[in-house]
């Protein structure tokens, strides 16, 4: 018996094909050599490869073919807290607020999965972390300062405002990974900032719930809101910096990822003379 032919209108033309313009387009940048817009990744672009790439394994792979999937495989597993946060614009490694929390059975409520209540609590602890890091790891010249903000005793951080967007309900057993990053460049004029925070499900791979915070800058001595300090200011732009650039990098990375898995398609299923290896069961007597 002849092998199944299996042409792009065949037996696969119901996989789908959610990254339909090629990878490379999508990297869109710019024509300013100061900024590079890099368009974002698809939501789902872990899983969907994960998936392709088990399609293109399912149709017939060379030993080469098989080999580059592989890597694209080890990157996900090993890269996917960078890039699903760094493409956002959050920072990981040293500026982390909480990585790798284990969630407690006791956080669970009666509908079977992580109360809400919680997800602020993360966010509050990560944002401590995130600050109290400033000091620790970054500027220690200022590191009382840094302390302090935590604190009712000089110049110190408020919050005004705090809001959740759940993505999906968590459930025992599952860590997490809570990352902050700065809305917008900081200026030495406003008593106040916006942080972004996102919460990762290590068993899902995905965004749990997104927070917004404003963070009011008050002066306790005086009773009154005031302006950032100067060692803020300079921190806080040299992180906004680091933000775009992770961005750019985190994103890049991830349509590279893309563009590898695409080619593997293009070599196996996705070309007119496709042939579907069947194994055993395309062999007659």
């Amino acid at each position: 018996m002849r092998p199944i032919q299996a042409s792009r209108r065949g037996i696969l033309s119901s996989i789908s094909r959610p990254f339909s313009v090629s990878a490379i387009s999508r990297l869109n940048v710019s024509s300013s050599p100061a900024l590079k817009k890099i368009d974002p990744p698809p939501s789902r672009w872990i899983t969907d490869l994960r998936d392709r790439i088990g399609k293109c394994i399912i149709f017939g792979c060379n030993t080469q073919q098989i080999s580059r999937a592989s890597s694209v495989l080890s990157a996900l597993a090993l890269e996917w807290k960078d890039l699903l946060a760094g493409s956002e614009g959050y920072l990981t490694g040293g500026r982390r607020g909480l990585d790798g929390r284990q969630i407690a059975w006791g956080e669970m409520d009666s509908f079977g999965h992580v109360n809400n209540v919680n997800y602020y609590r993360y966010a509050e602890s990560a944002r401590v972390n995130w600050i109290t890091n400033f000091s620790v790891h970054v500027d220690p010249k200022h590191r009382q300062e840094w302390a302090e903000l935590m604190s009712p005793k000089s110049t110190g951080l408020i919050m005004r405002s705090l809001k959740a967007d759940f993505k999906f309900p968590m459930v025992y057993p599952d860590k997490i990974s809570v990352y902050h990053k700065l809305r917008a460049q900081p200026s030495a004029e406003a008593s106040n900032f916006m942080l972004d925070c996102i919460v990762l499900s290590h068993q899902h791979r995905r965004v749990s719930a997104k927070l917004e915070e404003d963070v009011v800058v008050y002066d306790y001595k005086q009773g009154r809101k005031t302006g950032m300090p100067g060692f803020m200011v300079e921190l806080f732009n040299q992180t906004w910096k680091m933000q775009e650039v992770e961005q750019e990098r985190a994103r890049r990375r991830i349509w590279e990822l893309i563009g590898v898995v695409e080619g593997i398609e293009k070599e196996t299923w996705d070309r007119e003379d496709a042939v579907e290896d069947m194994g055993s069961a395309g062999k007659g007597t």
